[in-house]
């Protein structure tokens, strides 16, 4: 497996890359749904490719407190400024989408808000308990900022625990200073760490991106830092540049490349490893959890 040091400039997606789906009735359907509720979704706001494939199942990814992020990461499509309040009915908003759009399986992550005093946490725990209270047997997965490193979010979050807490690292520590300036590496997994302490119920997950200039041998590094925190689930996939004023792609990493992060994943003892070029941290969420709850069922032999 070999990775460049620096960016090169790459001019066209390849096949393997090539999503399909994006304009389809279903889609439009979807979009519809969460428009006439209110709600946002990273599917659309971070230009995801996978959101014909998603959308068409039906799933999504709700994206609470906002569509404006605190932040300016390298890599994200999201609006990045002074964002709104908190919209108070949000949260019996999501919980009637999710019921007009029948999921069994929800994923609900945030723009980061560093400009409260929680980091959104209590909101967090409110979205949660309202899609809870509406279906008790539902699977929730929680896709969080850093909260600045405030442990007291993730005792909030415990108040209303969901089936799997995921935190992105995103990338390798050298290249934070670059894709994540306003992120910390060590304060991720911290936040790991102690999210499998604060709910011990709840499985740990986080997710990076590749074809950003990083080496083999430093993914490799971030795998093992992650499974010393504990986490229990990893997603490796390809950085797509969303848009020209992101950070370029530095390499498009062959399939052959993610199946042998897969063998390393599987090597390290992780619960569950999904690498691939289209994967994304809430791709196939819900395949995964059921797959985790199969795993730890006493009836499976």
């Amino acid at each position: 497996m070999t990775s460049p040091k620096r960016e090169k400039k790459i001019e066209r997606l390849p096949p393997w890359l090539r999503a399909s789906g994006r304009f389809s009735p279903q889609v439009h359907r979807i979009k519809r749904i969460l428009r006439s509720h209110g709600l946002h979704t990273v599917c659309e706001s971070a230009r995801c490719p996978n959101i014909g494939e998603c959308f068409c199942r039906p799933t999504a990814t709700f994206m609470i407190m906002g569509d404006v992020c605190t932040r300016s990461c390298a890599f994200c499509a999201v609006k990045h400024g002074r964002p709104d309040p908190l919209d108070p009915a949000e949260p019996e908003k999501l919980a009637d989408a999710v019921d007009e759009l029948g999921l069994e399986y929800v994923v609900i992550t945030s723009v980061t808000r560093d400009d409260l005093p929680d980091g959104g946490a209590d909101h967090f725990a409110k979205v949660v308990a309202a899609v809870k209270r509406r279906n008790p047997k539902i699977g929730i997965e929680v896709l969080t900022p850093d909260f600045l490193g405030d442990r007291r979010a993730l005792d909030r979050l415990a108040d209303a625990p969901p089936e799997v807490f995921n935190h992105n690292v995103e990338t390798v520590p050298r290249l934070y200073s670059r894709i994540r300036p306003q992120a910390n590496y060590r304060r991720s997994l911290d936040l790991l760490i102690a999210a499998g302490k604060a709910m011990p119920d709840t499985h740990t997950k986080s997710g990076l991106m590749v074809g950003l200039g990083e080496t083999c041998r430093e993914v490799i590094s971030v795998m093992e830092d992650l499974r010393d925190s504990g986490c229990e689930i990893l997603t490796v996939g390809q950085y797509m540049r969303p848009r020209l004023a992101n950070v370029a792609v530095a390499e498009y990493v062959e399939p052959a490349v993610f199946e042998q992060y897969e063998q390393m994943g599987r090597s390290l003892d992780f619960a569950c490893v999904h690498c691939g070029p289209l994967v994304r941290s809430s791709y196939h969420a819900g395949e995964i959890h059921e797959k985790m709850k199969r795993s730890e069922s006493p009836d499976q032999t």
